[in-house]
């Protein structure tokens, strides 16, 4: 069945873009940043709940692979996956693809370490790994 995914359409808005008329390329991390977002709330457990719960998942990897253009108004889809990496730490794979022609635009993974409202690595709680690794999201 492969790993619980989530996909959310996003589209170009001006000040994305810069001067060469494509997205500007730190934009890609905020698209990762919603996809993520709306797959853990796909998942049934919203980032607000969860830190409601004492867990956080603060950035402590970034990896982007650009991969193709995309402009102004262009309808995106970023398509989200996640799985433990390591004992107290949470991958998120990312793939961002032009809505109307599938072209890639680019892929990458984000890893969050997992900690408490005090910042201290815990392991993932099994209320969020078993939420994560079921496969009942769109």
């Amino acid at each position: 069945m492969g790993l619980p995914q989530s996909s959310i359409r996003l589209r170009i808005r001006y000040g994305e873009t810069d001067q060469m008329g494509t997205y500007y390329n730190a934009r890609v991390l905020d698209w990762f940043e919603c996809g993520r977002t709306e797959f853990l709330r796909a998942a049934g457990v919203p980032y607000a709940q969860m830190e409601q719960r004492g867990v956080f998942l603060p950035l402590v990897q970034a990896h982007i692979n650009y991969a193709g253009r995309a402009r102004y108004d262009d309808e995106l889809i970023v398509t989200t996956t996640a799985s433990p990496e390591g004992r107290a730490r949470i991958r998120f794979d990312v793939h961002i693809t032009h809505a109307d022609r599938s072209s890639e635009v680019a892929n990458g993974y984000t890893i969050h370490a997992a900690v408490n409202a005090n910042g201290k690595p815990i392991r993932p709680p099994t209320w969020l790994t078993d939420t994560l690794s079921q496969n009942r999201m769109a």
